[in-house]
C-alpha cells in the first residue's frame, strides 16, 4: 500500500512539530531553521547569509579559527570541522555535503599544509570540482596564504590568492570584499533574471 503525498506532508509536519517541542529549533543546513515561537507557532527562518567552508590543517587551526571569528562577526557563515561536526557523524560525507552546500570556498595554505598528505587536499579537490558547476564569472574557491608558501599550480595558475601575512586584517579586508561584491553581483543576476 502506498502512502498519499498528503499523508507524508503531514507525517513531516508532526515530526517537525514534536521535535520542536521538544528542543525550541530544528536546523536544516543549507537552508535554514524552524523555531517554536512561545505560542507554539512554528516559524522558519531562511539562511540567507553567505556560508563560507574552511579547508585548514590542523597545525594552522589558531589562524583558521582567527578568519571563523572575523567571518562571523561579519554576518557570513563560515564552516569549520571542529565547530560543526558532530560526535558520530559521517565526517567526510558531512564535509562534501558542506562544501557543495557553501557558497565560497577558503583553501588556508601554509607550508604545512602544501606539504601534508591528507584531508585537506581531498577537500581542495573536490571544491574544484564543484568550481567547475560555479557559472565562469562567479568566486567560489578563494585561495588564501597564511604565510609565505607555495600554492599548488592547479590552483595559482588560474586562481588569484590573498595572503593573510603579514597584514592578517588587511588579507580579511580583502576576502570580506570579494565575497560581499560577490554577493552584490548574484543578487543583481537574480534581479535580471526575473
Amino acid at each position: 500500500m502506498s502512502r498519499r503525498p498528503e499523508q507524508s506532508g503531514e507525517e513531516l509536519a508532526c515530526i517537525l512539530r514534536d521535535a520542536l517541542l521538544e528542543s525550541g529549533k530544528i536546523e536544516i543546513e543549507g537552508l535554514g531553521k524552524f523555531l517554536s515561537t512561545e505560542h507554539r507557532d512554528l516559524r522558519f527562518l531562511a539562511e540567507t547569509e553567505p556560508r563560507v567552508f574552511l579547508a585548514y590543517v590542523d597545525e594552522d587551526l589558531d589562524s583558521v579559527l582567527r578568519l571563523f571569528r572575523a567571518l562571523s562577526a561579519k554576518g557570513f557563515l563560515p564552516w569549520l570541522d571542529r565547530k560543526r561536526l558532530l560526535p558520530g557523524q559521517n565526517w567526510p560525507r558531512a564535509i562534501e555535503a558542506a562544501i557543495q552546500l557553501s557558497d565560497y570556498f577558503v583553501g588556508c595554505f601554509s607550508r604545512r599544509a602544501v606539504s601534508k598528505r591528507g584531508v585537506f587536499h581531498s577537500e581542495l579537490r573536490f571544491a574544484l570540482e564543484c568550481a567547475s558547476r560555479v557559472p565562469l564569472d562567479e568566486i567560489f574557491v578563494i585561495p588564501a596564504r597564511l604565510e609565505d608558501c607555495v600554492v599548488p599550480a592547479r590552483i595559482s595558475s588560474q586562481i588569484q590568492y590573498v595572503d593573510l601575512f603579514p597584514d592578517f586584517d588587511h588579507g580579511i579586508r580583502r576576502i570580506l570584499a570579494v565575497i560581499a561584491e560577490q554577493e552584490s553581483l548574484r543578487k543583481q543576476k537574480l534581479r535580471l533574471a526575473g
